[in-house]
């Protein structure tokens, strides 16, 4: 089957694709009512008419695929959040739900909240979903921890939950790629996050507080990278802007089989998952939907002045 020209590009535009389905989840306000009933505290505050979710039911819904697991567990799997942190939201999680109630409703929030963004099941779902499950099964689950979580889940049976569920799909496996790549050179988390919010364009220090690491461990973090000399000033070293993108195209590569196997009919599912892409993310179209002839406002889809926005990592 050929192969699209440059497949590690080809990993970067799917993923700018598949994350606005995938990780509307998170801000959605069924999965946000969901949670509450579940005992897990309510949205304090917003942005963009958003409802900024609380962290104790991300860590657990985005970690209930693994079943019951120590926050230690958690931590590693996730990579650049404060493992301190993760223990404490995860320990008081499990006190309040259990895998596979969380799994169950995350996964009927995330399908309640597409079919009212979407206006219900847009023409070429069915197909979106078998281009991404063919590239899908080409890659293995070593090494890839929540990847496998997920696909032990199986697949929900119902056409948008087979379309989010191959996006979370081949977010996970992103996400836990690029953890290997990172780690490879014998990074901190906390050193991770620095270094991908400057790629970013995000102020140094800013974003990775966001992520639980005190003021202290930025210091070091920071600290340590100017060791390495991968800074210069607030900014990117020529050295760190290497490094930084030697990971992304290492993380390509760990997607590559994923883009070959789609082969020829990769502009076909780009066509068929472009409608989509941005509007998840902005203003009340979390909240309201469904969305007018798929287009909203929105800026560009890595905004830096909006710090709940997961970008890269």
């Amino acid at each position: 089957m050929p192969a699209p020209q440059d497949p590690g590009r080809c990993t970067r535009r799917l993923r700018n694709l598949v994350e606005p389905i995938a990780a509307v989840v998170f801000f959605a306000p069924e999965a946000q009512a969901a949670y509450v009933r579940l005992g897990f505290p309510p949205p304090r505050g917003a942005e963009d008419g958003i409802p900024l979710f609380d962290w104790g039911a991300y860590f657990v819904s985005r970690a209930a695929c693994l079943g019951q697991v120590r926050g230690e567990v958690v931590a590693a799997a996730f990579g650049v959040f404060s493992p301190a942190w993760v223990v404490r939201e995860i320990a008081k999680g499990w006190r309040l739900t259990d895998p596979a109630t969380m799994v169950a409703a995350r996964e009927h929030s995330a399908v309640a909240a597409l079919a009212r963004l979407l206006g219900g099941i847009p023409a070429g779902v069915a197909r979106a979903t078998a281009l991404l499950q063919r590239g899908l099964a080409a890659v293995q689950v070593a090494g890839k921890p929540v990847f496998a979580g997920l696909r032990a889940l199986g697949w929900p049976g119902t056409p948008l939950g087979d379309l989010w569920r191959a996006c979370d799909l081949y977010r996970e496996h992103r996400g836990d790629a690029h953890i290997t790549s990172w780690t490879s050179m014998g990074l901190h988390g906390c050193e991770a996050c620095i270094i991908n919010d400057l790629y970013q364009g995000l102020r140094l220090g800013s974003y990775v507080r966001t992520r639980g690491w005190s003021a202290q461990e930025v210091d070091t973090a920071i600290a340590a990278l100017r060791q390495r000399g991968w800074l210069e000033g607030d900014r990117l070293s020529e050295a760190g802007r290497e490094a930084r993108e030697a990971m992304e195209t290492t993380t390509d590569q760990q997607q590559r089989p994923i883009i070959e196997t789609i082969g020829k009919d990769f502009e076909e599912l780009v066509a068929l998952l472009t409608p989509g892409v941005r509007p998840f993310w902005w203003g009340e179209a979390i909240q309201d939907g469904p969305l007018s002839n798929g287009k909203a406002n929105a800026p560009h889809e890595c905004n830096p002045e909006k710090r709940h926005m997961p970008c890269g990592i």
